[in-house]
C-alpha cells in the first residue's frame, strides 16, 4: 500500500507580502488633483505645474531729440569761440600792452556870444585840443564822421567837425578846432548864464567829442571803434574877443565797439 504523499502548500500571507514601493500618488500632486488610485495612471503621471518667473526689463531711454542736440552743438561752438577770442585778446595784449588816449582842452576863445533882435543866440567858439597816444607799438586813425559840440548844461551851444589825420606811436596832436551854433528863443538862456556868473564869478561848460578811429596794431589795421570823451570846463567869462581862462578842465573817456 502506497503511503500517500502529502502534498504542503504554502500559506501566503498578505499581509506579509512586500509592499509596492510605488506610491498611490506622486509627492508634488496636491490633494485637489488626486484621483481615484484605481483610475490613476502610473506610468504616465500629471506634469507638474510650472511657475514661470515674469522678468520687468527697464524702460527705454528717452532719445534726445533734434531740438536738444542742435541747442547742445550751437552752444559748444560758442564756447570754442569765445574761448578762442579770449586767448586771442589775451595774446595781443600782453604783446602790445595798449593803452587809452588822452585828451583835454589847452584854450577856448569866444569870438561870438550874440543875441539877435528875434531872440536867436549865434555862438562862435575856438577850441584848442590836444590828443596824446602813450602807446608804442600802436597807432591811431581817426577817420571820418566825428565831431566836437559845446555844451551848457542840457543845451548845445556851438558844435564843429574833426579833421582826419594818423596819429604814430607816442604822439601829441594839437587841434585848433573852430566850433559854431544858433540857438533859438534863447532870451532865458542867455539871462541863466549871466546870472551865474554875477553869482559865482564862474560858468560850467562842457566839452563833448565823438570820434570815429581805427586802431594799427604793426601793419595790422583793425575794425572801426568809437571814443566818446567828455571835458568839463569851467571858465570866467563868455563875452566876445576875450581871453578866457579855464580854471578847471578834466576829462572823461569811453570806448565803444
Amino acid at each position: 500500500m502506497m503511503t500517500d504523499h502529502q502534498r504542503i502548500h504554502p500559506d501566503n500571507d498578505l499581509e506579509s507580502q512586500t509592499k509596492p514601493t510605488i506610491p498611490l500618488y506622486p509627492r508634488n500632486i496636491s490633494k485637489s488633483d488626486r484621483r481615484d488610485p484605481l483610475q490613476y495612471d502610473y506610468f504616465n503621471p500629471p506634469l507638474p505645474k510650472r511657475k514661470f518667473q515674469v522678468r520687468h526689463s527697464p524702460p527705454p531711454k528717452k532719445k534726445r531729440s533734434c531740438c536738444c542736440r542742435l541747442l547742445c552743438c550751437t552752444f559748444t561752438i560758442l564756447l570754442i569761440l569765445v574761448i578762442a577770442i579770449s586767448i586771442t585778446i589775451g595774446t595781443l595784449y600782453l604783446a602790445f600792452r595798449p593803452k587809452l588816449p588822452k585828451y583835454s582842452v589847452d584854450r577856448l576863445r569866444i569870438t561870438q556870444f550874440n543875441l539877435s533882435d528875434n531872440n536867436n543866440l549865434f555862438v562862435t567858439f575856438d577850441v584848442t585840443v590836444i590828443a596824446r597816444n602813450p602807446n608804442k607799438k600802436i597807432g591811431i586813425y581817426y577817420v571820418s564822421g566825428s565831431n566836437i559840440s559845446a555844451w551848457y548844461k542840457e543845451t548845445e551851444l556851438c558844435e564843429g567837425p574833426l579833421p582826419n589825420f594818423y596819429q604814430g606811436h607816442r604822439n601829441i596832436t594839437v587841434l585848433n578846432l573852430p566850433l559854431t551854433g544858433q540857438t533859438q528863443d534863447a532870451t532865458g538862456l542867455v539871462n541863466t548864464l549871466q546870472q551865474q556868473l554875477q553869482e559865482e564869478g564862474k560858468l560850467p561848460l562842457n566839452i563833448k567829442v565823438n570820434q570815429n578811429v581805427r586802431v594799427k596794431i604793426g601793419k595790422l589795421k583793425l575794425f572801426r571803434v568809437k571814443f566818446h570823451v567828455r571835458c568839463e570846463v569851467v571858465v570866467d567869462s563868455i563875452g566876445a574877443d576875450n581871453d578866457i581862462s579855464i580854471s578847471d578842465s578834466s576829462c572823461k573817456f569811453k570806448l565803444r565797439l
